[in-house]
């Protein structure tokens, strides 16, 4: 199937402002492309891009002072095929996991796994290893935490997140990777879109999505905690150890954000596809 992705941001700037942007499809998708999203600015200003040290695509620039609207607009192509499921995939014992997935065991800024490590055992140990158990982290995540915009909070942490019982993807995500990291299963922070393709309506307003990646049986599994399903159309943009690695917009200085548009859908395979009028 054919998707057509992208985003629209708009900030007020009150002074020239450095800015790092990570909007764009992730490079393991680049092949999928038929159309790159290329970062777009109003108005225009020079752009570098850099790979970070996860591998990720930034973008950076210096906003002029004032109104700077961001935008990408991509057209993907998708094999439709589901989250991929294993239920036999096993956990490794951490002296046999690669050296390159240890730094994901570790506690980092939103996920403070040693925090949690005695609610963790206690209320995991008797999950089977593997698959089961972490099933079982985002069973408890997606139920014990109520979403909602009106909770978001950008420096709520896992710790955080549990004790109070709201949030919003990224807090969903938070806790259930500490949980999983303090059970010994390297745990990844990803963000990127997430389709409504699938999905029995109504739909809620488009957003960017969280999810988390853990690695089992040689190999890194999605797992989404805050919707807690099977999903189509997924597209990845960055992955961290947590939301302050993979920021979508990061500014050294002050802004107020005046405008947010995230979209993406199906488009069929014939007709040549029209940008949408999207007025920030």
């Amino acid at each position: 199937m054919r998707m057509r992705l992208g985003c629209r941001l708009s900030f007020d700037l009150p002074a020239p402002t450095p800015m790092i942007l990570l909007l764009n499809v992730h490079y393991s998708r680049a092949s999928d492309l038929e159309r790159p999203d290329l970062l777009v600015t109003d108005p225009a200003v020079t752009i570098e891009a850099y790979r970070d040290g996860f591998g990720n695509w930034c973008n950076r620039l210096m906003a002029p002072a004032g109104i700077l609207t961001l935008s990408t607009e991509g057209i993907i192509r998708d094999a439709g095929l589901s989250d991929p499921v294993d239920q036999s995939a096993r956990q490794h014992p951490v002296e046999h996991l690669p050296s390159e997935v240890l730094g994901f065991l570790l506690p980092s800024r939103y996920c403070e796994s040693d925090v949690l490590s005695d609610f963790a055992w206690q209320t995991f140990n008797l999950a089977p290893q593997g698959w089961q158990r972490v099933q079982a982290v985002c069973d408890f995540v997606h139920h014990h935490v109520r979403f909602g915009y009106e909770h978001s909070r950008p420096t709520r942490t896992a710790v955080e997140t549990l004790n109070e019982g709201i949030g919003v993807c990224r807090d969903f995500t938070h806790l259930a990777i500490a949980l999983c990291r303090s059970l010994n299963i390297p745990a990844r922070y990803c963000t990127g879109y997430i389709s409504d393709i699938g999905q029995p309506p109504p739909y809620a307003p488009m957003d960017f999505a969280a999810w988390m990646e853990v690695y089992l049986n040689d190999r890194w599994w999605v797992f989404d905690p805050r919707n807690n399903d099977i999903r189509f159309g997924r597209v990845l943009i960055a992955r961290g150890r947590d939301a302050a690695d993979v920021p979508l917009a990061h500014s050294f200085g002050r802004h107020q954000l005046k405008g947010f548009e995230v979209w993406i859908e199906e488009i069929g395979d014939t007709s040549p596809p029209q940008s949408p009028d999207r007025p920030v």
